[in-house]
């Protein structure tokens, strides 16, 4: 799939951003762990405190306050704020619990993710589920991944 996010990427001259929290650099690895991914992939923020998510994405405090940082709120915030910082067409982010952990109301697992490009923003949130700190890091990096691909594919041919 990361070969095909590339290419896809380049065929449709975008390049790409990643806004990661929980993840902390996962996607972006992901994507850069191919040669060429240089032609297409602009940068990508880890912003694991809430302090960076301010300063580096322009994430607002009464987000944070009113919904918390594991929130689609806040993952649409990410995203744009990315395409703000960056050269990219195209911004995945993410936000969640991976664990151990969680609370009531936000339980381990979940995970809150947003799309932003030319087809403009959409967030979604995914429970995984308690599977553990490293199972859920991954399968929020392959989710993300998806939504880039499924965006890419969306996208009208030039």
């Amino acid at each position: 799939m990361r070969s095909e996010i590339l290419a896809l990427a380049k065929q449709h001259g975008i390049m790409i951003a990643t806004a990661e929290s929980c993840t902390a650099g996962m996607v972006a690895a992901a994507l850069t762990d191919l040669a060429g991914s240089s032609a297409v992939f602009e940068r990508g923020f880890v912003t694991y405190s809430n302090a960076a998510k301010r300063d580096m994405l322009g994430v607002t405090e009464a987000a944070l306050r009113t919904h918390g940082a594991v929130s689609e709120q806040v993952a649409e915030q990410m995203a744009q704020g990315a395409l703000a910082q960056s050269a990219a067409q195209l911004v995945v982010s993410i936000t969640g619990i991976a664990g151990p952990g969680g609370s009531e109301h936000k339980p381990e697992g979940r995970v809150c993710f947003g799309i932003a490009g030319p087809m403009g923003i959409s967030t979604e949130t995914v429970e995984f589920g308690p599977l553990g700190r490293d199972a859920v890091r991954i399968a929020a990096r392959d989710h993300a991944l998806h939504l880039l691909r499924k965006a890419l594919c969306e996208m009208p041919e030039n």
